[in-house]
């Protein structure tokens, strides 16, 4: 479908700034590292699972999934929810789509 809910890069920022909602990059820590969305914390996909609770402890926030595209992203999503993670959330067009729209990327 086309309006799978994933939220755009702006509005992934909206969520940020009214629902205090936290961004997960699921991405490897080396691609983290040449940049990555303000704030973000990084748990890559396959550490998922045994990661992500101690990460973000609050699962009643949104939580916004991010990766270079959006593909992992979606993976991490089905994850999330299955630990509980009711609001999670693919940041649509990942990373690249955040540049295109000019939000801040930091460097590690």
């Amino acid at each position: 479908g086309a309006n799978t809910g994933s939220p755009t890069a702006q509005g992934a920022v909206q969520l940020i700034n009214r629902e205090r909602a936290v961004v997960v990059d699921v991405r490897e820590p080396e691609e983290f590292a040449t940049g990555h969305m303000t704030g973000a914390k990084n748990v890559p996909l396959n550490q998922l699972e045994e990661k992500l609770a101690a990460t973000v402890k609050n699962k009643t926030v949104p939580l916004l999934l991010v990766c270079a595209s959006g593909a992992r992203a979606q993976r991490a999503v089905a994850t999330a929810k299955k630990l509980g993670y009711e609001r999670a959330q693919a940041v649509s067009g990942g990373l690249k789509s955040w540049k295109e729209a000019n939000l801040p990327v930091e460097k590690a």
